[in-house]
């Protein structure tokens, strides 16, 4: 399934939003810049190793500092590739200005930050042997689509499902869409958990982890708001007429 849009405008321009997808895209095409050589250092240097804490005999045999954990928050503004940019950049942009409407600029980059360091930590307990480093921005966007499924369940997202050869778009409601995706992710977890399993280069706990934080922390990072007198929910659930206090 791949979001195309959802059906909720914003209301507002969404500042931390645009931030954070230019932040991703001006560090990749630094990244573009480095030799093979030096992108994997960098790459170890400020992606998520959980090895790198758990064996500090190793961390310091490769040369990576043990008490460095700055790669909780850097690692989820690297990406691996093109597909891996944009996919992220893509999710971003569906679900994180509604979200960020729902926040306000400053709390949503705070917010956005808690889930991708809560993403980091439950990958480093679900994997702390790896010696693989982990980046990307999907944890923090797991975060935003928890939010999202908190804040907008009646909303609907317009979803690509290839059928065969052809393409069919369904709109689905934002609790089965979003639903289908945690129990996805849930499960590819879980297998990857068993003996003799890979994990296909995905960090699906980071993903558990990013949405399940995004739904618990949400309530403290969105701002209180009171209905104004003759406004009402239109047919997707978008709260018009809703006023800040």
């Amino acid at each position: 399934m791949i979001p195309i849009r959802d059906t909720i405008p914003s209301r507002n321009v969404p500042l931390t939003t645009y931030f954070l997808i230019f932040a991703n895209v001006l560090i990749f095409l630094f990244q573009l810049e480095l030799p093979e050589e030096s992108l994997q250092r960098f790459f170890y240097y400020f992606g998520i190793v959980p090895a790198r804490y758990t064996h500090p005999a190793w961390a310091e045999y490769v040369g990576l500092p043990v008490d460095n954990y700055w790669p909780f928050v850097t690692s989820m503004f690297l990406h691996g590739g093109w597909m891996h940019l944009i996919g992220n950049m893509w999710t971003l942009w569906i679900f994180g200005d509604n979200v960020e409407d729902r926040m306000r600029p400053l709390r949503f980059l705070l917010f956005y930050l808690c889930c991708g360091i809560a993403a980091g930590i439950v990958h480093f307990l679900t994997n702390p042997n790896s010696t693989i480093p982990t980046i990307g921005a999907s944890g923090a966007i797991s975060g935003v689509m928890g939010a999202y499924f908190l804040l907008f369940p009646h909303s609907r997202v317009i979803t690509f499902i290839p059928i065969l050869f052809y393409p069919v778009f369904i709109a689905l409601p934002a609790v089965v869409y979003l639903g289908i995706w945690f129990l996805t992710q849930f499960l590819s977890g879980v297998g990857s958990l068993l003996p003799g399993q890979q994990v296909g280069g995905i960090a699906w706990w980071a993903h558990i982890g990013g949405f399940v934080a995004g739904m618990v922390l949400c309530p403290l990072f969105v701002e209180r708001q009171r209905p104004c007198r003759g406004c009402y929910p239109d047919e997707y659930g978008t709260e018009l007429g809703w006023m800040r206090w």
